[in-house]
């Protein structure tokens, strides 16, 4: 586990948590600390950061999103600079027991529909983050436990959304499958 990556996706968590419920979708720049002090000290020093604090740290800083499409199709077509270490996403979805599998409706909107009516469904916000060394932490909160102490966190939680954040890291090279 990658402590820092660990660090910065918890503080990413706790920041949109702080404005509630049924928000959009966000993608944030994991930029390493130090960098961010050495590239902008009046910044840095205004965020009470200096040298010592930055080491081995990630510092979050806020992608705009188009609110208009997925965040899934927008993260295929997403690339970092160098100066990204890693990256991480918000996502406010609805989880179903694994009792309920077998009533899901093929069509997307119908299952859409079928999870929102379903008595045991559960709201929950899940914020991935990965690093070009593909490192991955996942944390995890629930609307019926909305507190701090609550959070739930995991290296794998959700596979697939890990791996389309992998994918902004891939470079277009003549291998990058993508346009």
């Amino acid at each position: 586990m990658d402590p820092a990556l660990a660090a910065a996706v918890l503080e990413v968590e706790n920041f949109v948590a702080q404005e509630g419920w049924d928000r959009p979708s966000r993608v944030f720049a994991l930029v390493p600390t130090a960098t961010l002090v050495a590239a902008e000290p009046d910044l840095a020093h205004a965020m009470g950061l200096d040298e010592a604090s930055a080491e081995g740290s990630f510092t979050p800083v806020e992608q705009e999103l188009d609110a208009d499409r997925p965040v899934e199709e927008q993260l295929a077509t997403m690339m970092w600079p160098d100066s990204v270490a890693g990256c991480a996403v918000t996502v406010e979805r609805l989880v179903l027991p694994p009792s309920a599998d077998a009533g899901i409706p093929d069509d997307p909107m119908a299952a859409q529909e079928y999870a929102a009516a379903h008595p045991e469904r559960q709201e929950v916000r899940i914020v991935a983050g990965v690093t070009r060394e593909r490192a991955t932490y996942c944390a995890l909160r629930l609307r019926a436990h909305d507190d701090d102490q609550s959070v739930v966190g995991s290296l794998d939680l959700v596979p697939e959304l890990l791996e389309l954040l992998h994918v902004t890291f891939e470079g277009d090279d003549e291998e990058d499958p993508r346009p």
